[in-house]
C-alpha cells in the first residue's frame, strides 16, 4: 500500500509523527509537505496528495491540518476522492467499510499524537464491507458524475 501525506503548516508537526509512524511499519509513503511551520494555504497541498490519490499512483492519502476539515473540504473536490474527517477510531473503521474511504484527515488542534496514531493504523488496516453499502457509493459516484460534468 502507497500513501500520501499532506498537511499545511498547522498539521505539520502531527504529520511528521505520522510519516515516522509509517515508516517504521515499513508502509512506503510520499510526503507532498509542507516541509515546516512556516503558513502554508491548505488546499494547496491537500489538493496535491488528493489528485496523487484519484490518479491511482497511490492507494490512499492521509491529509493534516489544524481540524481535518479544511484538507477533507478540498481533498473531496477531486473527482473519486471520499476523504473522512476523523477524530476517533470507530469513525475512522467506518470511513473505510461503509463508506471506503480513501483519504483520512485529521485534525492536529484536536486530537493526541497517540489517538492519531491508532486512527491511522485502523484507517490502513480496515477493508470495505461492500454489499449494502456499495449502492450507496454508486449513489455518490452518480451524484459526482452529474455535478462534475
Amino acid at each position: 500500500m502507497k500513501i500520501a501525506l499532506a498537511s499545511d503548516h498547522a498539521g505539520f508537526r502531527l504529520k511528521e509523527q505520522i510519516k515516522e509512524y509509517l515508516i517504521a511499519k515499513d508502509k512506503k509513503c510520499h510526503d507532498f509537505g509542507t516541509y515546516d511551520e512556516d503558513p502554508v494555504d491548505y488546499p494547496d497541498l491537500a489538493y496535491v496528495a488528493a489528485d496523487a490519490v484519484h490518479r491511482g499512483d497511490f492507494d490512499r492519502g492521509i491529509l493534516v491540518c489544524g481540524t481535518g476539515i479544511g484538507v477533507a473540504i478540498t481533498a473531496n473536490k477531486v473527482r473519486g476522492i471520499r476523504a473522512a474527517p476523523c477524530s476517533d477510531i470507530f469513525s475512522a473503521r467506518c470511513a473505510r467499510a461503509h463508506n471506503d474511504a480513501n483519504i483520512l484527515t485529521l485534525g492536529a488542534r484536536v486530537i493526541e499524537k497517540e489517538t492519531a496514531l491508532e486512527i491511522v493504523e485502523t484507517f490502513l488496516q480496515t477493508s470495505f464491507e461492500g454489499g449494502r453499502h456499495l449502492r450507496r457509493l454508486e449513489k455518490i459516484q452518480n451524484l459526482e458524475d452529474k455535478c462534475l460534468s
